[in-house]
């Protein structure tokens, strides 16, 4: 449902990652100044000039057989669109009002030389002058988001080679994730302190369990170690095609604790796409991550890490959570879809405060 990019004009020519049998990290720029300075990459030949039309939208003169696949965040639509013949394509506007040319600048700085894990980028333009924000991307046609604990341990493989890529000459770019980093989380949860026991007591978390959780989050022992990140990689953000694992929307991309991608993965509940994991499924796919990458991973400690991790980003979830049940009608999510996330999430916390 995505892209790619060659377009080497902005940032100095900063192009991100290097292959993946020899990892170098990523090419010097001189001055990376950041996300206005990208460059324009207006519709490709293959695309008439006038296919995306002033204000945003598709020309109906040449874009045939729309289907909206999806709204963002601000209510944008990501629509599959047909031409003349067979080939459909995938349109998406800007979904997300906070992320003005990340994703374009990710594909064309950091994901060329990643391995074929993406979907292709055709056309794209993200003009502050003009407003528009729009990029096309080859359709990969019926994507199906369910979970499976093989396909879940093969993605954070991938994950563990993308994060075993230096990333120095990320650190000045501003790229921002969806939610708040892991130290606002835990500073959010222990400056409640009543409202986080109450929410323990509520699930029938063991008493003694709460005090762990609650000890452990005040202990707040995380690795300091920042890696690339996908920044929103649950289940509605990646599928099997063709026998292979293909990750979606990379506008969320951002450095991050290596724990953020792969809590996405497994513990990470979404409305719309229904999950259930057990213990085994989790240590599967934590175990896949930790033998590609190696190095100094211990497995107790690190399975601690994370189920800490965990803990902390599902207690927080449970917040967020309840906040939408609360605004009834006014949040884009079915109560019914809500409910069921909230489920999900107490099961995940539950057994995640039993690996503590």
């Amino acid at each position: 449902m995505k892209e790619s990019g060659a377009n080497r004009n902005g940032l100095n020519e900063l192009r991100g990652l290097d292959e993946p049998d020899e990892p170098h990290g990523l090419d010097e720029p001189d001055e990376p100044r950041g996300l206005d300075e990208i460059s324009e990459r207006g519709a490709s030949s293959a695309f008439p000039a006038d296919l995306v039309l002033p204000d945003g939208s598709l020309n109906g003169r040449w874009a045939r057989g729309r289907e909206i696949l999806y709204r963002g965040m601000n209510g944008q639509a990501v629509e599959r669109f047909y031409m003349d013949g067979p080939l459909s394509y995938i349109y998406k506007p800007l979904t997300n009002s906070g992320q003005w040319g990340q994703e374009k600048w990710v594909y064309e700085h950091v994901l060329p030389s990643f391995p074929p894990l993406y979907p292709q980028l055709l056309a794209a333009s993200a003009d502050r002058s003009t407003g528009l924000h729009w990029m096309i991307f080859e359709d990969m046609g019926k994507l199906r988001h369910e979970f499976s604990a093989s396909a879940a341990a093969e993605l954070a493989r991938h994950v563990s080679w993308w994060h075993s890529q230096p990333v120095d000459r990320l650190v000045h770019i501003p790229l921002k994730g969806p939610k708040p980093p892991m130290e606002q989380m835990v500073a959010e949860l222990l400056g409640n302190e009543a409202g986080v026991r109450k929410m323990l007591a509520d699930i029938s978390l063991p008493e003694d369990m709460q005090e762990h959780v609650y000890a452990a989050l005040k202990r707040g022992l995380f690795p300091a170690e920042r890696v690339l990140s996908h920044g929103d990689l649950h289940l509605g953000n990646y599928a099997q095609v063709s026998g292979r694992i293909v990750v979606l929307d990379w506008e969320h991309a951002h450095l991050n604790s290596p724990f953020w991608d792969l809590y996405h993965i497994i513990d990470m509940s979404h409305p719309s796409f229904p999950k259930s994991i057990t213990s085994s499924a989790r240590l599967l796919i934590l175990q896949a991550y930790g033998e590609r990458r190696g190095g100094g991973l211990k497995e107790p400690e690190f399975l601690r890490e994370y189920a800490l991790f965990a803990c902390a980003f599902s207690l927080w979830m449970l917040g967020l959570i309840a906040g939408d049940l609360a605004a009834g009608g006014e949040t884009k999510w079915p109560r019914e879809q809500l409910e069921r996330q909230l489920q999900e999430t107490i099961a995940s916390l539950r057994q995640c405060a039993e690996m503590l």
